[in-house]
């Protein structure tokens, strides 16, 4: 099962120079609870924005970059993908896994016939950005949990955790 976690402002933009363009604590939370125990598959440039290794989850990465590969070769907590057709045989082999994608765009675009839930989380402000989320036919989707947080001390914007799943 592939779940998509992401967090999105209110234009769908998701970053800036390879980060996350606003700081919210719930939705850090959040992301660590959906993801926590289950595989991650990024792109190269996301799995480069952690400042390091994400515990408790196995950082599936799909790069054409061999110095990477060759970094991680010995790394259980890392697997290198190069290709589209050998992330489908790492997918198909854990199909009976929850596995969470957590970006970037490309990611999201290769997996979107393949995605079963999404996990979003949608910020009620807009920021600059670089980065917008490939569009969603939420039409395939029902929506089966919505949880709305106002703004707060720690978390300086509304923001509301809403999570889909495949018709």
């Amino acid at each position: 099962m592939i779940e998509y976690v992401w967090a999105e402002d209110q234009k769908h933009q998701i970053g800036l120079n390879g980060h996350l363009p606003w700081h919210l604590p719930a939705d850090m939370h959040h992301f660590k609870e959906e993801t926590m125990g289950h595989p991650i598959i990024m792109g190269r440039k996301t799995f480069m924005s952690f400042p390091k290794l994400l515990p408790g989850r196995k950082h599936i990465v799909l790069t054409h970059d061999q110095t990477l590969k060759e970094k991680y070769q010995d790394n259980d907590q890392v697997v290198i993908v190069s290709s589209v057709a050998e992330l489908n045989k790492y997918l198909d082999k854990h199909q009976d896994e929850k596995l969470c994608a957590i970006g970037g765009v490309s990611i999201f675009k290769i997996l979107l016939d393949q995605v079963d839930v999404l996990e979003k989380t949608e910020i009620e402000a807009t920021f600059k950005a670089d980065t917008v989320m490939p569009e969603i036919e939420y039409d395939q989707f029902k929506l089966v949990k919505k949880e709305h947080h106002d703004a707060d001390e720690k978390n300086k914007y509304p923001y509301t955790f809403l999570t889909y799943q495949r018709n």
